[in-house]
């Protein structure tokens, strides 16, 4: 069996120890019924109602990544988790540089697939290039190397919510991080930003700061 069936059977079942962190509190069933546990939610510490969603559900490279609210109704943010495991792997699988796997080797790292309805695109949340200030989150393939691979930052976490660095990021002092700006409560379709990551190791703002749940069983 190869590392990534091994890890999509697993992805339904991981847990705090398994290197997804739980915090904060999703509305009950924020995937749909069809994705259900298999499904997994990506939230901001400043706002855990709204999770990282495909604009208009265009399951088409390019289309931005968004924060949404949740719903279990809407299949815009369904994602599920293809590949999980330490830096190391991804760098042996060619998925990050060398660069990257000498800061980051021994951290989680993950790929995070969008699967309406629970059926898979083979398109990633990613970035469309190298790690830039200000770029925004799209829709790629999942088989590109470094810009669809996420680092769960946890030591520069806290309270459960960590950065989430991509694995493009050329800046190992200030990596570039997942950033929301602004209530999304009164913004259209906000969109996720990279920008470097400020106040760390231990004061990073909760703007830059996210947290990852399995959806609940229907």
């Amino acid at each position: 069996m190869s590392i990534k069936t091994k890890v999509l059977a697993a992805a339904a079942t991981l847990s705090l120890a398994g290197g997804l962190a739980a915090a904060g509190t999703l509305p009950a069933n924020a995937a749909t019924t069809q994705c259900g546990t298999a499904c997994v939610q990506i939230f901001n510490k400043d706002y855990p109602s709204f999770i990282e969603s495909v604009f208009l559900g265009i399951p088409l490279a390019g289309v931005p990544t968004i924060v949404h609210r949740a719903s279990r109704f809407d299949p815009t943010g369904d994602f599920i988790v293809p590949q999980k495991g330490p830096v190391s792997m991804f760098y042996a699988e060619g998925m990050v540089s060398a660069a990257v796997n000498a800061h980051y080797a021994t951290d989680i790292a993950v790929q995070v697939e969008y699967a309406p309805y629970g059926h898979p695109t083979g398109l990633c949340s990613a970035v469309a290039t190298t790690a830039y200030q200000g770029e925004g989150l799209s829709l790629q393939p999942c088989s590109t190397p470094d810009t669809t691979v996420f680092i769960l930052d946890f030591p520069d976490g806290a309270g459960g919510y960590f950065p989430i660095v991509n694995a493009s990021t050329t800046d190992f002092t200030h990596p570039f991080t997942m950033t929301i700006h602004g209530d999304p409560a009164h913004q259209l379709f906000p969109q996720i930003r990279l920008e470097h990551m400020i106040g760390n190791p231990a004061n990073v703002p909760d703007n830059q700061l996210w947290a990852t749940v399995f959806a609940p069983a229907p």
